[in-house]
């Protein structure tokens, strides 16, 4: 059974996601002095006194708001009260009970669920005179904590795990998650794109550039298989970005190909291939990631696939292993497509030949084309292993590091993918110099060489 669900509810600016992270001991949640940081829900497991749930941060709400942005906040937050097993209501004791504080409460009454009313940005503890006005809420006794300080909070999650509705654990481990990272520049679609692969509007779409701030996980199960997806903030040029929340978010975007398994690289059919495309999905291929070239809006679009496949294709020549798949978020098209690539590039990218077959092939292509000489020394390759996985890394025992030429290198990788694949996976290659002497000289040259 899935683990009981708690969601953080309460006005802009209260402080909800510097909780957030204080109760998960992360900093998964941006935190600003700016009010609406938070727009997106984000999930995160907590553990507490034996018991484990996942909460949920929201945006704030404001009932009286209006706009786009507004209505797309005020919509996560109904979606997270329905799917709450139990509500954290967070106010904000230095300003005092507020009219939106009275509304909100109003709205979490009518959904009839467990609430534990937080009172935050508490200075000292000895004074509760100031907590009294929210016994007006009807929600119970308030409990006086500050998330920045970190004080009382361990009683707050007594108070949580006392809510919770007891379910029992599985037996059975769960599947490996394949960790999917969705990244591109703004506005290409890439929240479209995680709604689509999920089913449901899970996170906020507008026209808006920049209406993803966060990198938000979430987690899907299909045929079996778990994938945790994880939407990214739109990654524009670095000399483009102004607003701190903006550096913050496109940090987390980094991070977020870091922590991938996969990465698929979101382009919008409607528009030119980027120099910021080929930036992004070149972040991506330097960190070794499984890369997918995801080809969005192609509903909009009239024209055969073949030809703007050869140009993708042509514009990202550094990574010719990738696949391209064309789709449409707005009409789920080719979404079942979609996932069989991931599934597939995820599975390259954790191949692991036998040592006996990599030589034997290293060996047959070594005779066809002889490995490159200088000053009439030639390269010679005696033995090669596999030592890693996430990418495929090979290790290359030779004579002399310093002979091995790119061209050479490039060869080889070719035959390794025309014997074994690694479709949409990048390659690794450590040449080591055979040595007589204790101390053996590294020298690593990458495959991504130009």
């Amino acid at each position: 059974m899935a683990k009981p669900v708690i969601a953080i509810i309460g006005r802009p600016n209260v402080g909800k996601s510097t909780l957030f992270n204080r109760l998960t001991g992360s900093q998964t949640a941006l935190t600003e002095k700016q009010p609406g940081i938070t727009r997106d829900r984000l999930y995160h497991e907590v553990k507490w006194a034996g018991r484990e749930f996942t909460l949920i941060d929201t945006g704030g709400l404001d009932l009286q708001g209006t706009g786009e942005i507004s209505a797309g906040v005020h919509q996560q937050v109904e979606m997270a009260l329905k799917e709450a097993d139990a509500l954290l209501f967070v106010v904000d004791t230095r300003d005092g009970l507020t009219i939106t504080d009275t509304e909100i409460a109003q709205v979490i009454r009518r959904v009839n669920k467990p609430v534990i009313l937080a009172a935050n940005k508490v200075e000292d503890f000895k004074k509760q005179a100031g907590l009294y006005e929210f016994f007006q809420l009807g929600l119970g006794e308030p409990i006086p904590v500050s998330a920045a300080e970190g004080l009382n909070t361990g009683d707050l999650l007594d108070q949580l795990v006392a809510a919770l509705p007891y379910r029992p654990k599985e037996d059975e481990e769960p599947s490996l998650t394949i960790k999917v990272a969705v990244v591109g520049r703004p506005n290409v679609g890439k929240s479209s794109l995680v709604n689509a692969l999920l089913g449901e509007k899970r996170v906020m779409v507008s026209h808006i550039p920049g209406t993803t701030r966060d990198a938000i996980d979430t987690y899907l199960t299909r045929a079996g298989q778990q994938y945790m997806l994880v939407d990214t903030a739109g990654i524009r040029r670095r000399s483009k970005i102004n607003l701190p929340v903006e550096k913050y978010s496109v940090a987390r975007s980094f991070k977020a190909i870091k922590r991938s398994h996969v990465v698929l690289v979101v382009i919008d059919a409607l528009e030119k291939i980027a120099e910021q495309d080929k930036t992004i999905a070149g972040y991506a291929e330097k960190q070794g990631k499984a890369c997918v070239l995801v080809v969005n809006k192609w509903d909009l679009v009239k024209q055969a696939t073949l030809p703007f496949a050869e140009k993708v294709k042509q514009s990202f020549s550094f990574m010719p292993y990738a696949p391209v798949v064309f789709v449409s978020a707005k009409t789920i098209w080719r979404i079942d497509l979609l996932f069989e690539t991931i599934n597939e590039v995820f599975a390259q990218g954790n191949l692991r030949i036998p040592t006996s077959s990599l030589n034997n092939l290293i060996q047959e292509a070594t005779q066809l084309n002889m490995p490159p000489s200088h000053k009439g020394k030639r390269l010679r390759i005696f033995y090669v292993t596999q030592n890693k996985v996430q990418p495929p890394t090979f290790l290359l025992f030779v004579n002399e590091p310093e002979l091995m030429h790119f061209s050479y290198l490039r060869y080889l990788e070719n035959q390794l993918r025309q014997a074994y694949g690694f479709n949409g996976t990048p390659l690794r290659f450590i040449l080591r110099k055979r040595s007589k002497n204790i101390k053996e000289a590294t020298f690593k040259v990458r495959a991504d060489l130009k």
